[in-house]
């Protein structure tokens, strides 16, 4: 059995809830979830690797069990996100950390990598995009949101929110869909259905194209501080293509590119293939 131990730290006035698992004294691992999840999402990877790693997996503002401020009292974004819980791993003394990123994680990530390039030991990507061609078709309607964010671009992306593209996000592309628990997609739904979670999380997808933006000063961060990268994708991912993984080789050419598979939501079908990569990926 895992001593998993489920905490509460106050960062900028704000309550952000993480699980925190392993050894205070064995190499960190921080684990950042993407859309629409939280820190659930590692139930079945932190027992995999708490013998041998201090795993801290925090839920995003705005998601889970962490504060969800009104849209009048904090700003959506990926930069002011990313000071939530750049102020958090300084809050537990995180000092020297290895980053596992998916999805809405990996801007996170990155731009904690890139403010702080000596605490970051190494990178684990599982479907955490840095790259243009790493973006699907399936990410038109957004993009034109970005280009006019009128109320009817709005609208047309609320399809992201509704419970049912939720759980098709977590079977799409899974070739056994009896494999994907409930209770991922389940708890999703849940905390996206409290009011005001559909406002905030389309300001979100606005500010995505922040993100994009920010993919060449990602470069310039993995050409200049070389962090050892594995790249490990669900390869029949709807939203974030196999070509965003083989793209970290342009700048890392040392990095590791592993496809499997299955879906977006890798964990929920591979979570002990992808404990064994992380195990050998980040081995002595």
């Amino acid at each position: 059995m895992t001593d998993m131990a489920y905490r509460t730290a106050s960062v900028d006035g704000h309550n952000v809830f993480y699980r925190e698992a392993g050894p205070a004294d064995a190499p960190t691992l921080l684990l950042l979830h993407g859309f629409p999840s939280a820190s659930h999402m590692f139930r079945d990877l932190i027992p995999l690797l708490a013998d041998r790693f201090h795993l801290v997996a925090p839920d995003l503002p705005g998601f889970g069990r962490s504060d969800m401020p009104s849209r009048d009292n904090f700003e959506y974004t990926f930069e002011r996100i990313t000071d939530v819980i750049d102020g958090l791993t300084e809050t537990l003394g995180l000092d020297r950390f290895a980053l596992y990123v998916f999805d809405y994680g990996a801007p996170v990530g990155f731009r904690i990598a890139a403010r702080h390039p000596e605490r970051i030991t190494a990178i684990i990507s599982q479907n955490g995009n840095a790259y243009e061609e790493g973006l699907s078709e399936g990410w038109a309607p957004v993009q034109a949101y970005w280009k006019e964010p009128s109320p009817s671009h709005r609208d047309g992306i609320r399809m992201f929110v509704k419970p049912e593209t939720t759980v098709w996000q977590y079977t799409h592309g899974v070739p056994d869909e009896t494999r994907v628990s409930p209770d991922g997609w389940g708890l999703d739904n849940h905390y996206l259905a409290r009011p005001g979670a559909e406002e905030i999380q389309l300001d979100l997808f606005l500010d995505y194209a922040s993100n994009v933006e920010l993919y060449p000063r990602f470069h310039e961060y993995f050409r200049t501080s070389k962090p050892r990268l594995l790249a490990v994708w669900g390869e029949n991912d709807p939203f974030f293509l196999p070509a965003g993984a083989e793209a970290f080789k342009r700048d890392l050419p040392d990095a590791e590119v592993r496809f499997l598979p299955t879906g977006h939501f890798a964990l929920e079908t591979h979570a002990a293939e992808i404990a064994t990569a992380i195990r050998g990926f980040l081995a002595p």
